[in-house]
């Protein structure tokens, strides 16, 4: 009889410490859309009397004056008053060890962290005064680690669809192992491919 008890406790004992387990991770679920609700919103996608000119940048010269970046009101800087310029056309490498704010300067010129000071500046136009929308549709990234989305070839090459069929097939492709290169169309392989893209926008 006492055995039969003692088993029982057990099984109670057990169920109880799930149920203040899930509790708590329904808690921690609360707190992060708490958190996220606590979030300032980012600038506006599109501020209508300061729109860029249908083909900046034109030239790509990108200058930065005094600029100051933190992540937080009360967090210390991060990048400390940099001031240069960067012609364009010129390859640029940004070197330096773990923490020392080459993604921050990434990220600042995309204005996924906002300056604390000073500005930046390409073609003649202050990046901080035109919207998210016209600044991040008119730059191009290469990050370190690329990612495919799921769907076609051409939907990655082109996944707002911005451009037409014919602009799409004017590109360079190198099929590895295959072509090494080609001024047709190819046929569909399977096989590792790079793929250099030269699309030419309508001015």
């Amino acid at each position: 009889m006492a055995l039969s008890y003692g088993l029982s406790l057990n099984t109670s004992f057990v169920s109880s410490i799930q149920t203040q387990c899930n509790i708590a991770n329904q808690i921690i679920s609360v707190e992060r859309v708490s958190q996220y609700m606590d979030i300032p919103s980012e600038a506006a996608e599109v501020v209508e009397e300061n729109r860029p000119l249908p083909d900046w940048p034109e030239v790509g010269n990108v200058e930065l004056r005094d600029l100051k970046i933190r992540y937080r009101k009360d967090a210390p800087l991060v990048l400390h008053g940099i001031t240069c310029k960067f012609e364009g056309g010129d390859k640029i490498g940004v070197v330096g060890r773990t923490g020392s704010g080459k993604t921050t300067l990434i990220g600042a010129l995309f204005r996924l962290v906002e300056p604390a000071e000073g500005k930046i500046i390409i073609d003649s136009v202050d990046i901080s005064t035109i919207g998210l929308h016209d600044l991040r549709s008119r730059l191009g990234i290469i990050p370190q680690d690329p990612t495919l989305f799921q769907g076609t070839i051409r939907y990655n090459l082109d996944p707002l669809g911005q451009f037409s069929d014919q602009q799409i097939w004017e590109v360079r492709v190198i099929l590895v192992g295959v072509y090494s290169h080609t001024s047709h169309q190819p046929s569909p392989v399977s096989c590792f491919i790079i793929v250099y893209v030269h699309f030419k926008r309508n001015r």
